[in-house]
């Protein structure tokens, strides 16, 4: 069972995972930014948890998947056609809902706002709630997004299912053990939150653009193509590396 083929496959999924969870770490930490302190580690755990087992529960329907794929309904005129599936709707859906709850946290960090705004102790179970149940609509999308993209590596691969089970339940202890230092670093630095924000902001428009892409969309005769996520982690990886900079520099001036 053990070939080598396998355990390539699974070590190169895993470190895939743990790149496609880094959405999920940044969602999850800037919505927990907003909780009491004593909340934010329950939340942090209890967000990846989740989407371990969302991407279990679609691993096992890898057919269910498949069959999301057959269009529910079509437009075809002389300047937009497309064939709306399940998945691209999926996709749509949570890029704007990232958009829209992105652009909104953006506007509350930067805009002045009343302190009485902030959770207290009184509204922290429903403030935990309400961040809980967006981490539940937000791991649909980005679980879906990421088991499309582990079940394309695997196709052909003996025990494929066992393998990708496996690197997502790697993957996901991992982040589990990176993300309270992540999510405190990030909740600790301001202009990180706004680079966090932005980068989820930029993650949104990519999923409508692949929403349309897999719908076969076409828009004055010219096909909405494939945008590889390679030039969306260089970006970030790159702004990133700018910010540290940044932070190191102000650090020295003080």
């Amino acid at each position: 069972m053990f070939t080598p083929e396998i355990i390539t496959a699974f070590l190169t999924l895993t470190f895939l995972e743990i790149i496609l969870g880094i959405d999920n770490i940044i969602f999850i930490s800037i919505l927990a930014g907003r909780l009491p302190e004593e909340k934010r580690k329950t939340l942090i755990r209890t967000g990846l948890f989740l989407a371990m087992f969302m991407r279990i529960l679609m691993l096992m329907g890898i057919s269910w998947l498949v069959h999301m794929e057959e269009a529910l309904f079509s437009f075809d005129n002389a300047f937009f056609s497309s064939a709306i599936s399940i998945q691209s709707l999926i996709l749509f859906a949570g890029g704007l809902f990232l958009i829209y709850k992105s652009t909104r946290e953006i506007y509350h960090k930067v805009e002045p706002h009343d302190n009485s705004s902030e959770p207290t102790s009184k509204s922290a179970p429903n403030s935990y709630a309400k961040a809980l149940f967006q981490i539940v609509l937000i791991d649909i999308v980005f679980s879906f997004d990421s088991i499309l993209t582990a079940v394309g590596m695997t196709n052909g691969l003996a025990y494929a299912i066992p393998v990708m089970i496996a690197a997502v339940v790697i993957s996901i202890f991992i982040m589990i053990g990176f993300a309270n230092p992540v999510s405190a670093f990030v909740n600790k630095h301001p202009s990180l939150q706004i680079l966090g924000l932005s980068f989820l902001l930029l993650i949104g428009f990519m999923l409508i653009a692949e929403a349309a892409h897999i719908s076969h969309t076409v828009i004055g005769g010219n096909p909405i193509g494939k945008i590889s996520k390679g030039y969306l982690y260089f970006a970030i990886a790159f702004s990133l590396g700018v910010e540290m900079l940044n932070m190191k520099l102000r650090k020295g001036s003080d």
